[in-house]
């Protein structure tokens, strides 16, 4: 069995040695390129030539030659050095933000409304940064961002965060919901304790939607009547239009809607103004800040 080269006993400065001695025809000018000693770098090549098993320089008073098995290892040199090359030029991108990997959960509002358009800019600008996109339920936001799981989190307003550093994004406007033919559709202006009087279709538990609605009624003295709870605002759509229910949506996905016909009825209460909030994940990498000052500088565009 033939024995194998131990890479522990190379290392790149030895092969830069040697690279260099074999184009400069000289131990000592090739130490010099090298910043070595002659000494030392006459060490490293023999202890190279032990590693190899094999000749790799023919040493004369005239100078140093390649044997042809140096000519072999100059070849596989220069190829391990532009590797390097390469994984270094690779890494000093990955440091500038200009290639990686963002994990972004946002709720299911942020996604729909402002996402599509803010994540088309960026990627375009920035075409080697892959953004790995998931819709999640705010709590689940925060504490994925605050576990490092998530490097970047948007979600709603009235979620707990705990020592999470958050700052502003956009705000959704929310508004009451119905079927065209629904007695709650001959309003323009509604307030929320009217709404109670009807039943409702909302999302599953652990939304902030549903929180943020859930404890308007609480101050009403009431119990919202949820009929039907669904994962998504589309199939809150389908089943309001429907007519099994009410709702309480973010005006950009109603818009969007367009398949349904249905009634949008604006609401009085102040909460209906909701605002978004972005997280970052303290251990997140250049490429989560570069997308963070893209969503920030899109939330200007926006409120300008």
């Amino acid at each position: 069995m033939a024995t194998l080269i131990n890479p522990a006993r190379i290392d790149f400065v030895t092969l830069r040695l040697f690279c260099a001695v074999a184009q400069l025809g000289s131990v000592t000018r090739g130490a010099e390129a090298c910043s070595l000693a002659v000494s030392a770098a006459s060490r490293r090549l023999v202890d190279f030539e032990n590693a190899t098993g094999t000749k790799l320089l023919d040493r004369s008073a005239r100078g140093v030659k390649l044997t042809p098995a140096g000519h072999l290892a100059m070849q596989h040199a220069l190829r391990l050095f532009q590797g390097f090359e390469q994984f270094s030029s690779e890494i000093w991108d990955y440091n500038k933000g200009t290639r990686g990997h963002v994990r972004l959960w946002a709720n299911m509002s942020a996604l729909t409304e402002f996402l599509p358009a803010c994540l088309s800019t960026f990627m375009t600008e920035h075409p080697d940064i892959h953004v790995e996109l998931e819709e999640q339920l705010s709590g689940d936001i925060v504490r994925a961002v605050v576990d490092g799981v998530a490097d970047i989190g948007i979600f709603a307003e009235n979620t707990p965060v705990g020592d999470l550093s958050v700052e502003p994004f956009l705000q959704d406007q929310l508004v009451a919901v119905c079927a065209h033919d629904h007695p709650l559709g001959r309003k323009k202006r509604v307030s929320f304790e009217e709404c109670l009087k009807h039943d409702f279709v909302g999302l599953n538990r652990g939304s902030s939607l549903l929180e943020l609605t859930s404890r308007s009624a609480e101050q009403y003295g009431q119990v919202m009547r949820v009929r039907v709870q669904v994962r998504s605002f589309d199939a809150m759509c389908q089943l309001i239009n429907a007519n099994l229910g009410i709702g309480v949506l973010p005006l950009g996905v109603v818009r969007e809607t367009k398949p349904y016909p249905l009634k949008v009825v604006q609401l009085k209460e102040l909460w209906a103004k909701r605002k978004l909030l972005i997280g970052v994940s303290q251990t997140c990498s250049s490429a989560a800040l570069l997308l963070r000052s893209h969503l920030r500088e899109f939330a200007g565009t926006a409120h300008g």
